[in-house]
């Protein structure tokens, strides 16, 4: 068994725990049933499922009733976040419905699901776990979640469902993948990958040079 942290960091874990948790919970009450996959068709949604087993994880842990910290699956989680957040805002700014039709989040739902859920794992990430210590554990990972809500958008989620409707075909969550003909998203889900192997890369680059400022600090300390 693990040894239990800080108050101050099981404060913070409990915190991200409740929130990530709350959200989820309240996605449940707000979402549309009458399409198939309810919540479950967005990747935000998953980006915040995912949140929600990191921060149990980890509080676990800073609960001494665990010493497994799921460093590879905490880093792609991370990696999720940052692709969700990135592709949100880059599409948002655009046009807003490109990626949330007619519906309109409201401001707290938008900015915690798409920025602060995101921040607050990254910092436990970065400054209290240590993420990225296992870089092809956690490339295989990422790989695997994408791959599999591509399978999921394509396979199942887009032929149960006739809406949104777009200009080449219908079903998809996100508006935009429903003006995309078959080609252009497959160059779409290879573009999105390429960009999370590089958030990948940035993340292994923070780790490491935060490895070597607590280094060069513990050595000065000394």
């Amino acid at each position: 068994m693990s040894q239990r942290t800080p108050t101050a960091v099981t404060n913070f874990r409990w915190l991200v725990f409740l929130l990530a948790l709350g959200f989820w919970i309240d996605l449940f009450f707000t979402t549309d049933y009458s399409t198939f996959g309810w919540q479950f068709r967005y990747l935000t949604n998953w980006g915040l499922t995912a949140n929600v087993l990191v921060a149990w994880f980890m509080l676990r842990v800073s609960l001494g009733r665990s010493d497994k910290t799921y460093n590879s699956f905490v880093s792609a989680s991370v990696v999720l976040g940052a692709i969700i957040a990135f592709m949100y805002w880059k599409l948002f700014f655009i046009d807003p419905k490109l990626i949330n039709g007619d519906n309109i989040l409201p401001w707290y739902q938008e900015y915690y699901l798409h920025g602060g859920t995101q921040i607050l794992m990254m910092f436990d990430a970065f400054f209290i776990l240590g993420a990225f210590r296992r870089v092809w554990a956690t490339l295989a990972t990422s790989l695997v979640i994408f791959f599999s809500y591509i399978a999921w958008t394509e396979f199942v989620v887009q032929p149960m469902n006739n809406l949104p409707l777009g200009s080449a075909t219908s079903g998809f969550p996100y508006p935009f993948l429903n003006d995309m003909a078959q080609g252009q998203r497959l160059g779409f889900y290879v573009t999105t990958i390429a960009s999370a192997i590089l958030f990948l890369g940035i993340g292994v680059a923070i780790a490491r040079a935060l490895d070597k400022i607590y280094a060069k600090a513990s050595r000065n300390a000394q």
